[in-house]
């Protein structure tokens, strides 16, 4: 028996580290004794033995468990969030687009052009293409067009992160009114987004003609010509109030956390725009170019001045004041936050 102690003092780590495995393995209540951390029970084990040189196996194993700590429970995300945090969201948002470069942005802008010119198609397609529902129920053939169409264009234009002018006007501009950014830097995304998207939506007017896909030429021509019979003021007016509700409509999908939240934030705001008439330059750039390949009685530079030009400024406003520099005075630098 004294040779057993000796031994047991001699080399107690050993001993005790064996004792402890045969015993965790016999026990019945492994929950109870918690998690024996291995890099703890060497040193636990053998101070056990110097101090307590008659305790048996069992004993000094329960002596060297370590408690489990309590698991720690991840808070759940929010469904939203709040209008400070979707601020500061969209000013990173304009920093990233202030360091993409020129070409990048430009490029990325084409493929925005087209995903808004699907969605213009898709509304010359169902909403615009229901006469019998124009002069019997407008307010139906309304809701019809403003739930098929620009939404699903805004859709993928989110979805896919490629570049679009008019929710650049908000961005950028967040981002340099909170001096995250340059004037130098706005310039150059304003410019390469608007052209890019510009030659998207020519694109897709050719690729649509190319493919014969002119069913929609009548809808299409009558589009057209209302767009372009608005005066300056009344294109100026309905481009503030289109890009304001656009703007808004990429700040709810940036506030929400899931996609289903996205596509609830775009949806409204994009199909209450649309059925209330209001004007979008990058839509625009579909439509009426699409219609005067139809037949429509005008030219592109007769486009550009009545209804592009006024559209575009009224969006700027729209974007860069309404969205961006009233949620600075909000939430941000502006007003002192």
């Amino acid at each position: 028996m004294a040779f057993g102690q000796c031994l047991l003092v001699r080399s107690p780590v050993a001993t005790t580290s064996a004792a402890c495995s045969r015993t965790s393995v016999r026990s019945t209540q492994p929950a109870q004794r918690g998690l024996v951390l291995p890099s703890l029970r060497k040193a636990v084990d053998s101070r056990i033995v110097r101090q307590n040189p008659s305790l048996s196996e069992t004993a000094r194993c329960n002596a060297a468990v370590v408690p489990t700590p309590p698991a720690v429970v991840a808070a759940p995300t929010p469904a939203m969030l709040t209008p400070a945090e979707t601020y500061e969201k969209i000013v990173q948002g304009g920093i990233k687009k202030a360091n993409t470069s020129a070409s990048k942005t430009f490029i990325m802008a084409i493929v925005g052009g087209m995903f808004i010119s699907f969605g213009a198609l898709l509304a010359l397609s169902v909403g615009f293409s229901c006469p019998g529902m124009m002069q019997s129920n407008v307010g139906a053939q309304k809701i019809l067009l403003g739930m098929f169409g620009l939404p699903f264009g805004l859709f993928l234009v989110m979805n896919t992160g490629v570049e679009l002018f008019t929710g650049n006007t908000a961005l950028l501009t967040a981002a340099v009114l909170e001096g995250k950014a340059n004037m130098g830097q706005l310039a150059k995304s304003w410019i390469c987004s608007y052209f890019g998207n510009f030659v998207g939506a020519l694109l897709c007017v050719w690729c649509i003609n190319t493919a014969g896909l002119t069913a929609t030429a009548n809808p299409a021509i009558g589009v057209a010509t209302a767009k372009t019979s608005l005066t300056f003021m009344q294109a100026f007016i309905r481009g503030i109030l289109a890009n304001w509700l656009v703007c808004v409509a990429v700040w709810m999908a940036t506030a929400a956390s899931s996609m289903s939240g996205k596509v609830l934030g775009i949806f409204i705001p994009i199909s209450s725009f649309v059925a209330m008439g209001f004007e979008h330059s990058i839509a625009n750039m579909f439509f009426i170019p699409f219609g005067i390949t139809c037949g429509a009685g005008m030219t592109m530079a007769g486009f550009c001045a009545s209804n592009l030009i006024p559209v575009t400024l009224g969006n700027i406003v729209g974007g860069a004041f309404c969205l961006a520099t009233l949620n600075s005075l909000f939430f941000g630098k502006l007003g002192g936050n």
